[in-house]
């Protein structure tokens, strides 16, 4: 059985559409055809029924004075009577006796024996049988009793007619046998027609199939599948899921080509700078000419600075890429105490702007997101505000029912800028002379949609700039789950 299963599974779909189709059609002609036969066969019989109790009418005449003569000398001679018509008496003891209008003998049963001993239910019962010579034979059997004269004793016998089913089983033959031919070509017509719909039904199918394995073998993931607009069957939902895969494929393949485009135009400059300085430091050395003190500090300096900003760089790469990748490098989110997280994100801030006056309201307030990316999304944002501040400026930060607000005082954005500071690599271009890589919004960005949030920056009135960061969540933890804990 498992054989059969395994090989009905390697079958091409259009196979085992037709093989379903032709068992379902193959099921309901059968169910049609046996229950067709039993009617007929039930119908025929009900006649042979109605000429047998015709029959009995005048075999109980004939039989009322032959009973006695049986009872005294049975007769088991074959009279002549009308063709394929029997008569008989059965005695209680089984003893038959011929009536003489009858063709032939028909042999006794025990159902005859039984109706020939009913004394009570004087029922005729019907039953197929045999004659003397094997043929079979329909019969019905009565219960009659009769008193013998010398006696006067009172005994039960049947009364039993009989006609040959040779027509009857003729025609049942030959009902059967046609049945069977129409049978058989409704499965296998109805295979055909199986085959014709799954050929048809599922050519959006091999369109598709097509598509994929031309997907898979050029990587063109420019390819759609026409689908009708009203069409909402499946396999046009599935064409359009296909559609929506490959668009979104195309566009993640063409953000991975600007992300290497934009990261590779981004590094150029410092490895730039890095080379020319070398350079010079390494000509001065071969060529046995020293460069003054202060130009090979100023020159180690921006080497040292220049790997910074290249390993700052690298960092926000990688750290977009896991934020990139919805798995933030392999973490889980867990409960963090957002109060706790800016706090710490403050302590940083203040470290590299000691000159600044920062400011905090904060609200206790509990999200779902990972701990250390969340942290440095804040310090992004506070770095932000420290590097645009003035000197002696004053930073604004306030938490209060899940919203985090960040207000610096310093030049701000301007309005038709706003609209891509969330983008990678972007850059204002009065900032382009600050360090920075234009990639820390961008990571704030992804971290709060992966916290289930929204981060949003304006102009803040008065001057200056307003960041909003908005997360979802509780001002108490959730006392079934631990802080800190998936």
């Amino acid at each position: 059985m498992k054989k059969v299963v395994r090989h009905y599974r390697a079958l091409p779909i259009r196979a085992r559409l037709s093989m379903l189709v032709a068992a379902a059609v193959a099921f309901a002609v059968a169910a049609v055809s046996v229950t067709c036969w039993f009617i007929v066969q039930g119908k025929l019989y009900d006649q042979i029924n109605d000429e047998l109790t015709k029959s009995m009418r005048m075999a109980r005449d004939q039989a009322s004075t032959a009973l006695v003569d049986c009872a005294q000398t049975p007769r088991e001679d074959v009279r002549f009577g009308p063709r394929n018509t029997y008569s008989q008496v059965v005695l209680e003891d089984g003893t038959p006796c011929v009536l003489p209008f009858s063709f032939g003998t028909l042999k006794v049963t025990q159902t005859d024996k039984d109706v020939a001993k009913e004394t009570e239910n004087l029922q005729a019962v019907f039953h197929n049988s045999t004659d003397a010579e094997g043929n079979d034979v329909r019969v019905m059997a009565l219960p009659v009793s009769f008193v013998n004269q010398d006696t006067g004793a009172t005994s039960s016998a049947a009364i039993l007619v009989a006609q040959r089913l040779d027509g009857t089983q003729a025609t049942l033959n030959d009902l059967a046998l046609i049945l069977l031919l129409v049978s058989g070509i409704g499965v296998v017509g109805a295979g055909a027609a199986g085959l014709a719909v799954a050929r048809a039904g599922l050519r959006p199918v091999d369109k598709l199939t097509e598509a994929v394995e031309h997907v898979a073998r050029t990587e063109d993931l420019g390819i759609r599948i026409p689908v009708e607009d009203e069409s909402e069957d499946e396999v046009a939902r599935l064409s359009r899921s296909f559609n929506s895969m490959t668009s979104a494929l195309a566009n993640s393949r063409e953000l991975q080509q600007q992300l290497i485009a934009d990261a590779g135009h981004e590094l150029r400059t410092p490895l730039t700078s890095l080379r020319t300085n070398i350079e010079l430091l390494t000509r001065s050395e071969e060529t046995g000419r020293p460069i003054p003190a202060e130009d090979r500090k100023a020159l180690l300096a921006s080497v040292k600075a220049q790997m910074t900003e290249l390993a700052s760089l690298i960092g926000d790469l990688q750290e977009l890429s896991r934020s990139d990748s919805g798995q933030q490098g392999g973490r889980h989110l867990q409960v963090v105490d957002f109060q706790e997280t800016v706090e710490a994100a403050l302590r940083r801030a203040r470290l590299r702007g000691p000159e600044l006056t920062i400011t905090a309201d904060l609200q206790p307030w509990y999200v779902r997101s990972e701990p250390s990316a969340l942290e440095r999304a804040i310090v992004n944002i506070l770095d932000n505000a420290v590097k645009f501040s003035p000197e002696g400026g004053t930073i604004e930060v306030a938490l209060n029912d899940g919203v985090l607000t960040v207000r610096d005082h310093g030049p701000g954005i301007p309005t038709d800028e706003l609209p891509y500071v969330f983008d990678r690599f972007w850059r204002s271009p009065s900032a382009r002379a600050l360090p920075g890589s234009g990639l820390g919004l961008s990571i704030v960005a992804r971290t709060v949609e992966q916290a289930g949030g929204t981060v949003a920056l304006s102009r803040a009135e008065g001057g200056g700039t307003l960041a909003t960061v908005r997360l979802p969540g509780a001002a108490t933890a959730p006392p079934e789950t631990p802080q800190g804990t998936p």
